[in-house]
């Protein structure tokens, strides 16, 4: 079983554009609703490839009973606090010309020190029947960074292996507790590092001073159409799958993390689930809901995967870099 920490829960409306035109009349393909916050979106993608999950989630008002009402639907074991305020609604434009993906949001939940104790309570007994920890996305503003922290050290002493999906302060206060993944996006590791990257060359380099700086385990970054890019204990790797028309990219990166936490923990090396990850991703942009993807789409798209590898050597990488603009 895998469990994901939701801090900061949500649901997607998801609007089908052809482009977002500032000033002008749009109309949507289509609306769909889906579960948000990235911890969850993880728990969708789990369950589209037949993995057990949990969702450990703060939620609150009308949109959190929605919110549990879907997880259900999706056969998603809901490990609910419900605490004041309400769960946020995003409002997703998911533009079918350009790729692009753009969230408005609405709503906000407010934790009391009650509310985070017993979060920390369910979590410590959640724990003990998980094989992975996935702990993803934004935090409210009621609650502090260091939580995650907390949250990663309980991790690290009942021995289970710990994701951690987000930006900034959140990924620093965890560092310390050794999470077996670090997973950001190339904004996310421009913010977090201070270290922006134009090129997947520059990404290159940079991810290798942060990984080493940092004594980082595995650091993940997704990257968009180039797929991923991982520094890990097995070396250097990046995956990626054929470029696919893009219905709704939103939950693609959090497909990533869910890819491998299960495949790591059937395991598998880096280079085979990485293999896994970049094709789940692909299969996730292929549909309208956030996070939503087909077995079939998968299986399809993993043999198309391509996994080079990197020594690391006088600095940088054994392979022919990529001079592309991210």
């Amino acid at each position: 079983m895998i469990l994901t920490l939701t801090l900061n829960s949500g649901i997607d409306r998801v609007l089908l554009i052809q482009e977002f035109t500032p000033g002008l009349p749009m109309v949507a393909k289509k609306e769909v609703v889906s579960i948000g916050g990235k911890g969850l979106d993880a728990s969708v993608v789990l369950r589209h490839l037949g993995v057990e999950t949990v969702g450990q989630v703060f939620v609150a008002g009308e949109n959190g009973h929605l919110l549990i009402r879907l997880l259900e639907r999706y056969g998603i074991t809901p490990e609910p606090v419900w605490v004041e305020g309400e769960t946020r609604m995003i409002y997703v434009l998911a533009e079918s010309r350009t790729g692009r993906v753009s969230h408005v949001k609405v709503g906000e939940l407010l934790i009391r020190p009650e509310h985070a104790d017993q979060f920390l309570r369910a979590y410590q007994r959640k724990l003990e029947e998980s094989d992975w920890v996935i702990c993803a996305g934004s935090i409210p503003p009621s609650l502090p960074a260091c939580f995650c922290g907390e949250l990663a050290r309980m991790a690290g002493e009942a021995g289970k292996p710990f994701l951690i999906d987000g930006s900034r302060e959140i990924i620093h206060h965890t560092l310390a507790y050794r999470p077996a993944i670090v997973k950001v996006n190339v904004e996310e590791f421009g913010w977090t590092f201070d270290s922006p990257a134009r090129t997947l060359a520059e990404l290159r380099l940079a991810g290798q001073q942060v990984f080493r700086q940092y004594g980082i385990s595995n650091l993940v970054i997704t990257c968009g159409r180039e797929g991923v890019l991982a520094f890990t204990e097995q070396g250097v790797f990046q995956a990626a799958a054929p470029p696919q028309e893009v219905v709704n990219a939103a939950g693609a990166g959090d497909a990533v993390s869910a890819a491998l936490a299960w495949r790591l923990s059937q395991r598998d090396d880096w280079p085979t689930a990485l293999r896994w990850a970049a094709a789940t991703a692909a299969a996730v942009v292929r549909t309208e809901g956030t996070a939503d993807c087909r077995w079939d789409d998968v299986q399809s798209l993993l043999p198309q995967v391509t996994v080079r590898a990197g020594a690391i050597l006088r600095g940088g990488l054994d392979a022919a870099p990529i001079q592309v603009l991210l």
